[in-house]
């Protein structure tokens, strides 16, 4: 659930008049085309001045509270030295990253070290405007035939790393509750409202969702604690869709059930490549209603390289078969700009409305 300001929710009712507007225009054009009278004429001039009216303040609406802060997060399916030798594939991993002031990266299979080093280089080389470095955990799995990290990719010169930690998987009682268990994160980002916040990532294993799901709320609580911080989001492929979770499990996941939790990305969002498909398996969770506020309305969402990038779904999955789901932040100054951009916008239609009635009077 996201908690919208009076500036989000006044900027979707002059989305909806602009669209209104526009049909009215353009029956009035067509209109005009035909009659050559002076009142048509008139009520088109006017018709064409409110739209450009309204144009101006979609714009105004679109700036306001959003910035090119994305968190990201992204299953690369057995991302290791194999991948990293297919130009094409790299090619299009470091176009999506790219996109990302940070990135989680999941499913990291890089036994000899090599691949992410690669990924970085192609990283930099591409995007010169920005430097990125990256931040990994051990290798985890509950076997040595099967391991993955976790990693996450960030700009240096928008963030800070500013602590790191690897959560044991000990609590009394749940020992072992992950297969990967969190390697949890802590950044300052200067520009945005939220300043500085956590991140703890999670792939969770398909047969285990519903309760590693839930263990990640201990989780939680544990880096609330151990950071004193309430700016935490949590995010990765927790399979939490279709076959994995099950509706008759979810009122045992306290990670759904409790009311400070705010999971953002669109419950019929499709975070898969594959058409046979179309489950919402990867997500994006914040905590506090602070943090909810801290994020640009409607911005979480899956990232459609393929269809972005014009790829075959054969093409596509050789990259991964997630789509990464990713999310904005608002910048420093939202606060600020939005009780002035209320202001503004609500001066504006009231004079809008007096030239609507006066268009509809013609």
């Amino acid at each position: 659930m996201y908690i919208g300001d009076r500036s989000s929710y006044l900027c979707i009712y002059v989305k909806h008049v602009a669209c209104l507007l526009f049909f009215i225009h353009c029956d009035v054009s067509t209109l005009f085309t035909h009659t050559h009278t002076y009142c048509l004429q008139l009520c088109a001039m006017r018709a064409s001045f409110l739209l450009l009216l309204l144009t101006f303040l979609v714009s105004v609406c679109d700036v306001q509270g959003d910035t090119d802060f994305r968190i990201c997060a992204f299953n690369l399916h057995h991302f290791g030295d194999s991948k990293s030798k297919k130009t094409n594939v790299m090619h299009t991993l470091v176009r999506i990253i790219a996109r990302c002031d940070v990135c989680l990266l999941q499913e990291v299979r890089d036994s000899q070290g090599k691949a992410v080093p690669e990924l970085l280089s192609r990283l930099n080389s591409y995007d010169p405007e920005h430097d990125y470095a990256s931040v990994s955990s051990e290798r985890l799995g509950r076997t040595a035939s099967y391991q993955e990290q976790y990693v996450f990719v960030y700009r240096t010169d928008t963030v800070t790393l500013s602590g790191q930690y690897q959560y044991p998987d000990d609590l009394p009682g749940d020992v072992d509750a992950f297969a990967r268990e969190p390697f949890v994160v802590r950044f300052k980002a200067p520009s945005t409202d939220i300043r500085e916040f956590v991140l703890i990532p999670q792939h969770t294993t398909p047969t285990n969702t519903t309760k590693e799901l839930d263990a990640l709320y201990d989780v939680l609580e544990h880096v609330k604690a151990m950071w004193q911080t309430e700016n935490v989001m949590l995010l990765g492929d927790f399979n939490a869709d279709c076959g994995y979770l099950a509706k008759k499990n979810r009122k045992n996941v306290r990670l759904l059930t409790q009311r400070e939790l705010y999971w953002l990305i669109p419950e019929k969002a499709d975070t898969t490549v594959r058409s046979t498909t179309s489950c919402t398996y990867d997500r994006i969770v914040v905590h506090g209603e602070r943090f909810a506020r801290a994020i640009v309305p409607s911005s979480a969402k899956p990232f459609n390289f393929q269809l972005q990038y014009r790829l075959t779904e054969e093409q596509a999955l050789e990259v991964s078969d997630h789509y990464p789901v990713e999310v904005l932040l608002r910048d420093i100054g939202h606060k600020a700009f939005s009780a002035a951009t209320y202001k503004f916008l609500s001066l504006c239609l009231y004079v809008l409305g007096h030239l609507v009635f006066q268009r509809l009077m013609c």
